[in-house]
């Protein structure tokens, strides 16, 4: 079967959040079926990790209902960039898959600052928790030795899937180059970092994401049901499958918002010369292998914080209430998920919130959430009109706001997310033109003094 010629297409697609597997039509690009569960992590055993074989169980039990309807034809991978799989000689887990959001001892952090390569190698900045997958590995490494020496090969979050599905092991360059401190994105190759470790004998073939690694292994097909060898594509990194589309069919200047449990900012025909590593601004390597100038916070986590804090409100009203919030000074500062993005050292504080209703809450929340995301585009110098996927393309509020903030076109792409349509791309289907929303800049009275008085608050 030609790449073409594919109806439909699979894409399992594990966030950090929630684990889906969806079915897209070729055609329309449209999710004609989708299914999900939390991604919950354990937090018992020799540290936090996540429920591999839970979500492998999901996996299968989807893959098994979706091919009997509406059916597939080829399935592709998409997931979080900051997770790596650590395979045994008997192609099984040696050591659990470690949550990122796992502190380590400050003697094992303080020895890997010491041993990872300069930002200007490879334009990943120091994170925190295991946000570095080379941190990762440094710590598995270093606290569990025995267990380390088990290993026989390193796969990238993504491949780890696609090879629990086809038997064959691989990297990727998306995976590899999204903050793992791993990949040197100007040459090409891996970093220093990787003979530090001394684990380059480990590290699994790297493949393109557009490669279809081998058909579903013949036990797996016939527990799913499939009628015909089906292809599984290499898979890539879940930022850079929503970057993907727009790659293919837009001119360079954008940027692209991807949002989900993290904001991230693509700023695609930008160079990587200004980047400020301590304020969460990388550089992402595309599908293509070429670096672009990124920058990210955990909005989605915030916003699902503060919705919780606030609770359900009217959004007519709480847009209708953007003018009172700005009038009154109310705002909401840096940062409530601490650590990351633009402001890292700010510990996030409510002003002039007092007597404030839901809605006016709400609206506060929206403008930080637009300014967090200006300050992020603003980072990586980011030029043309602003494409916003996921989540926030449905938040009326943060897109008129973002527009008069940028001082550029907005542009929507509601949907659950941009990251399946993304990924389905890499079988080789054409890409398919999403409908978009327009929010022209408009000039919101007082929000230019607003964002001034917002940094001055920080100081």
């Amino acid at each position: 079967m030609n790449a073409t010629s594919f109806r439909r297409i699979a894409v399992l697609d594990i966030g950090k959040t929630n684990a889906k597997v969806v079915v897209l039509d070729s055609e329309t690009g449209a999710e004609i079926a989708v299914l999900k569960r939390p991604n919950v992590a354990i937090k018992t055993g020799p540290y936090p990790h996540y429920d591999i074989e839970a979500l492998w169980s999901f996996t299968l039990d989807a893959l098994k209902s979706l091919a009997r309807e509406p059916g597939f034809d080829a399935i592709s991978i998409t997931t979080h960039g900051a997770a790596a799989a650590l395979i045994g000689e008997d192609g099984t887990l040696a050591m659990p898959v470690i949550d990122y959001e796992h502190e380590y001892p400050r003697e094992i952090r303080d020895a890997y600052t010491r041993l990872r390569p300069s930002f200007d190698e490879t334009f990943s900045p120091r994170l925190s928790m295991g946000l570095n997958v080379g941190a990762q590995l440094h710590y598995q490494k270093t606290a569990f030795p025995e267990e380390f020496a088990r290993v026989a090969a390193i796969l990238t979050y993504a491949q780890y899937w696609a090879a629990r599905l086809t038997g064959v092991a691989a990297n990727e360059l998306t995976s590899l180059g999204c903050h793992t401190d791993l990949w040197n994105p100007k040459v090409g190759s891996y970093s220093s970092l990787v003979d530090r470790l001394g684990i380059r004998d480990l590290m699994a073939p790297i493949r393109s994401a557009f490669d279809a690694l081998g058909p579903v292994l013949p036990d797996i097909a016939a527990e799913l049901g499939l009628a015909a060898p089906v292809p599984v594509y290499c898979g890539i990194h879940d930022s850079n499958a929503s970057l993907l589309p727009h790659l293919v069919h837009r001119e360079a200047p954008f940027a692209v918002v991807s949002t989900g449990t993290w904001v991230i900012s693509f700023g695609v025909g930008g160079d990587l010369d200004h980047l400020d590593s301590k304020r969460d601004a990388l550089a992402n390597v595309d599908a293509y292998g070429r670096a672009v100038p990124s920058s990210r916070f955990m909005g989605g986590r915030e916003f699902e914080i503060l919705s919780a804090e606030i609770g359900n409100v009217d959004e007519k009203n709480a847009q209708a209430a953007i003018g009172a919030v700005i009038a009154k000074g109310m705002m909401l500062l840096p940062n409530i998920a601490p650590g990351s993005g633009p402001f890292p050292d700010k510990a996030g504080r409510w002003e002039g919130a007092e007597e404030a209703s839901r809605e006016e809450r709400h609206a506060s929340a929206c403008l930080y959430l637009a300014l967090m995301t200006d300050a992020c585009l603003g980072l990586i110098g980011a030029k043309g009109p602003v494409i916003v996927e996921g989540p926030f393309a449905l938040n009326e509020i943060y897109l008129k706001l973002l527009a008069a903030l940028v001082g550029r076109e907005v542009l929507a792409l509601p949907g659950t997310t941009g990251t399946s349509q993304g990924a389905a791309l890499l079988t080789g289907i054409r890409p398919v033109s999403g409908s978009e929303t327009q929010f022209p800049p408009a000039d919101i009275q007082g929000l230019a003094a607003y964002r001034h008085r917002w940094y001055a608050a920080m100081e």
